[in-house]
C-alpha cells in the first residue's frame, strides 16, 4: 500500500493587495480602501471611514506573504478579502463592481502562483440576486471555489428568505463558503477592552449558524458547505443546547421539522481558537463525529482541502482527517489541516509527520 504524502491549506486567509486597492480607488474614489502609516510591520487601512489601525504587511505585500507561509510551513492558501471590502452598507450597484473588482484580482493571483494560491469570492449580499450572479461568474468564469460572507448582511440575518437564490446556487455549484463575523451584535455592549472582537466575533458567527439551522436552510440545501470562522464561535461548545431546546420548546420547532442534530453535521469549522486545549476540544467533538448529545461537523476546514483540490479524488472524500494542525496566537487565522493526495496529483511531495496540535505565530488576523 502506498502511502501518500499530505499538503497544508490555509482557508482562512485575507488579502488586499496595492493593485487592488488602486482598482477600488479608480472605481470609487470616497469608498475604495487606503494605506497609510505605512511602517515595517504594520499599516493604517481604511475603508469607506472604517478604520483598521494595525493592518500587518503581509495582508497587502506578496513577497511577505510567502516569507510567513513558508515559516508557517503552509503550502497554499485560499485567498478570500478582508471583511472591510464586503461593503454591504454602500448601493448595490458599487457593491457589485468591487466585488468584481476584488474577484478579479484574487483569481489573478490564483492563475499566477497555482502551487501556492486558490480563492474565494466576495459578494454583493445586499443584493442576493446579485450576489447569486456573482458567485456563478466567479465559480465558473473565474475559477474561484466558492465565496466569503459576513455573518450578518448590515443587520439582516442570514435566515432571511430573500437570501434563498443565493443557497440554491451555492448548492447547485458545490460552492464552499467561508462565514465570518462582521457588524456584531451587541456593540453597544462591548466598545471596552477589544471586546467586539474577543466576544463579538464569535457570538456574531453562533447567532449567523443558529439562523441557518433553526431556518431549515442547511435541511432545504444539504449540499451546502457552509465553514465556520473562528472554529465556530460557541457552536461547538453550545451545540448541545441547540439539540436539547429543540426537544423542549416549541419556538425552536416553528421552521425545523427534525431536531438540529443533522443540520449542525453539515458544518465545517477552521480552527483559529488561539489555545491547544480549546483546539483538543474541538477536535474531539466535531472532528471524529459527535456523541449521542451532540452533533456538529467533520474535522476543521476538511471539506475545504477537497474543495480547493478538485483535481485530487481522494480529498473530496467526506472521511475524517485524523491530523491537524492550528495557528494559534495573534495569526493569520490560519487552518491548517492536512489531507492525502491521490498519486496523479502534480508537484513537490510533502513529508507527512505525525505532529498533534502545534501553536504557531502569524500576523494577518486576530
Amino acid at each position: 500500500m502506498i502511502t501518500q504524502p499530505m499538503q497544508t491549506i490555509d482557508v482562512h486567509a485575507h488579502i488586499l493587495t496595492e493593485e487592488t486597492i488602486r482598482l477600488m480607488q479608480r472605481e470609487a474614489p470616497t469608498v475604495g480602501p487606503r494605506l497609510s502609516d505605512i511602517g515595517e510591520r504594520f499599516a493604517r487601512l481604511d475603508v469607506a471611514g472604517n478604520i483598521y489601525r494595525h493592518f500587518p504587511r503581509g495582508g497587502w505585500d506578496l513577497e511577505q506573504r510567502l516569507q510567513d507561509m513558508a515559516a508557517a510551513k503552509v503550502d497554499v492558501q485560499v485567498l478570500s478579502v478582508c471583511p472591510q471590502t464586503f461593503l454591504y452598507g454602500q448601493s448595490a450597484p458599487l457593491a457589485t463592481a468591487l466585488a468584481r473588482i476584488q474577484n478579479e484580482a484574487l483569481a489573478k493571483l490564483a492563475r499566477a502562483r497555482p502551487d501556492r494560491f486558490l480563492a474565494i469570492a466576495t459578494l454583493p449580499m445586499q443584493a442576493p440576486k446579485q450576489a447569486a450572479d456573482e458567485l456563478r461568474h466567479a465559480v465558473r468564469v473565474l475559477g474561484l471555489r466558492g465565496a466569503q460572507i459576513g455573518s450578518n448582511i448590515a443587520g439582516k440575518n442570514l435566515d432571511d428568505p430573500e437570501f434563498e437564490p443565493l443557497w440554491a446556487t451555492a448548492a447547485e455549484l458545490d460552492a464552499f463558503i467561508l462565514l465570518h463575523p462582521i457588524n456584531v451584535a451587541g456593540a453597544d455592549r462591548l466598545s471596552s477592552y477589544y471586546l467586539t472582537n474577543l466576544i463579538g466575533n464569535p457570538l456574531d458567527t453562533t447567532i449567523a449558524a443558529a439562523c441557518l439551522v433553526f431556518s431549515g436552510v442547511l435541511e432545504r440545501y444539504p449540499k451546502l458547505q457552509i465553514c465556520l470562522a473562528h472554529g465556530g464561535g460557541f457552536l461547538p461548545y453550545q451545540a448541545g443546547r441547540f439539540i436539547h431546546g429543540w426537544h423542549v420548546r416549541e419556538e425552536p420547532k416553528r421552521r425545523l421539522a427534525e431536531p438540529p442534530t443533522q443540520s449542525l453535521k453539515r458544518f465545517y469549522f477552521d480552527t483559529i481558537v488561539h489555545s491547544k486545549e480549546v483546539l483538543a476540544f474541538l477536535v474531539g467533538s466535531a472532528g471524529t463525529g459527535w456523541s449521542a448529545c451532540c452533533s456538529a461537523a467533520i474535522i476543521p476546514s476538511i471539506w475545504a482541502c477537497r474543495m480547493a483540490c478538485r483535481r485530487c479524488a481522494a480529498s473530496r472524500s467526506r472521511r475524517p482527517i485524523r491530523r491537524l494542525f492550528s495557528v494559534a496566537g495573534r495569526g493569520l487565522c490560519s487552518t491548517r489541516s492536512r489531507h492525502r493526495r491521490s498519486p496523479e496529483v502534480a508537484g513537490p511531495r510533502k513529508r507527512a509527520t505525525s505532529s498533534h496540535l502545534r501553536p504557531m505565530q502569524l500576523r494577518y488576523n486576530p
